[in-house]
């Protein structure tokens, strides 16, 4: 009788392991696969879909480079089936009465309505929510403002020497912070998302951090001793105690200086 019952305990794991598995063969084998949308398409009314087909014969200049843009990677072709979910109509509505209208009123365009991008983009939706961002959601600006959303590069391209192609977007705007200095911040060479969240930041001026850790992830500092800290050859242990390096009253250039090489001003 012991041997039956210490027989039983013995396989007790093995009993479980089969039945857990035999379970998941069962559901596998009676449970059908149905996809589901994440997002849906922007709402059209009266409108039905028509097929990126429709959409080639008048956008043919946008039909042909789409392919190669990021955005590109979604598309299926010119069939109606897959309008809704990888073609033009995904992100623009349903097209038919676009189609017979001609009217920009009968179909949703991104640079008026940013919700097309943000239906997909949630991340970037609640970057936008942030205390200090760029004011998409007030309808000050529009994701298209610093995005092409059909091209191989999905960054609008503006001037700038010796810019990158992605600061080319901030330039744009922001040409006191991103023009020419005598003394460059090196910083500026990495692009402004170095230090910068371009959506939106729980930091003042959208910054990735908002003390002296934003500028010492560059800055080596060395430690000398249990309360000395060095930057490069300067002791800056009082000083660090005293804000951020900016915002004390030392490195005030951030973007870079015509007077200082230490960026004082």
């Amino acid at each position: 009788m012991l041997g039956h019952v210490l027989g039983w305990a013995l396989n007790l794991p093995a009993l479980l392991c089969l039945s857990l598995l035999s379970a998941v063969l069962i559901s596998c084998t009676i449970t059908p696969y149905t996809p589901s949308t994440v997002a849906a398409p922007p709402q059209v009314p009266g409108a039905t879909f028509v097929g990126n087909h429709a959409c080639s014969e008048c956008h043919d200049k946008i039909h042909e480079g789409f392919h190669d843009s990021p955005h590109g990677r979604f598309y299926r072709g010119d069939e109606v089936q897959w309008a809704s979910i990888a073609g033009c109509e995904s992100c623009h509505g349903a097209g038919s009465k676009h189609v017979e209208t001609g009217l920009a009123a009968d179909i949703v365009n991104p640079r008026t309505e940013p919700q097309a991008c943000l239906k997909c983009h949630v991340a970037t939706h609640g970057e936008f929510t942030l205390p200090h961002h760029h004011r998409v959601l007030e309808g000050k600006m529009t994701c298209v403002d610093c995005h092409e959303p059909h091209g191989r590069n999905i960054h609008q391209i503006a001037g700038g020497l010796g810019t990158q192609q992605r600061d080319a977007v901030c330039i744009r705007c922001h040409k006191e912070q991103t023009r020419t200095h005598v003394f460059e911040h090196e910083a500026l060479r990495e692009g402004c998302v170095t230090c910068h969240n371009p959506h939106g930041s729980v930091n003042r001026g959208m910054l990735v951090q908002r003390d002296a850790n934003l500028c010492l992830r560059c800055h080596a500092q060395v430690q000398t001793g249990a309360d000395r800290v060095f930057i490069g050859k300067m002791d800056h242990t009082g000083l660090l105690r005293n804000g951020t390096c900016w915002s004390a009253g030392c490195h005030s250039a951030v973007h870079g200086s015509n007077f200082s090489p230490r960026l004082l001003y």
